[in-house]
């Protein structure tokens, strides 16, 4: 299983960027997905969370209001994450991440992608 993160890039604090991920396998719609981010000098930690249909959204704290994960399982770019209002807080490597099992996704998922760079500047 494959995944590719993109859509990162650089913006003033305040704008929105839109991040995707294309997954390989064509039944991914069995697997939760995430993203994670991993800022410098700090831990990966868990950005939001989907489940296979996309009926169940999960989000942390910090992006709550701010951040939308979605899904299409029709399409080879299987999930997205729209950001909004963005901070010079939410500056980070962006990871895209799978799991067949929902206790996992946010946590210690399976499948990974290369990171995207999001850089936000006040």
């Amino acid at each position: 299983v494959q995944l590719q993160a993109s859509g990162g890039g650089s913006v003033q604090a305040g704008g929105s960027l839109r991040l995707s991920c294309a997954a390989s396998k064509p039944t991914f719609n069995i697997y939760a997905m995430a993203w994670f981010r991993q800022a410098p000098g700090k831990d990966r930690e868990f950005v939001a969370a989907i489940n296979w249909d996309g009926g169940k959204t999960y989000y942390a704290d910090s992006v709550k209001g701010r951040f939308t994960i979605s899904r299409d399982n029709t399409k080879v770019t299987a999930m997205s994450l729209q950001m909004d209002r963005l901070t010079v807080e939410d500056t980070a490597i962006y990871y895209c991440a799978a799991d067949g099992s929902p206790a996992m996704i946010a946590t210690m998922p399976a499948y990974w992608g290369q990171g995207t760079q999001v850089t936000v500047s006040s």
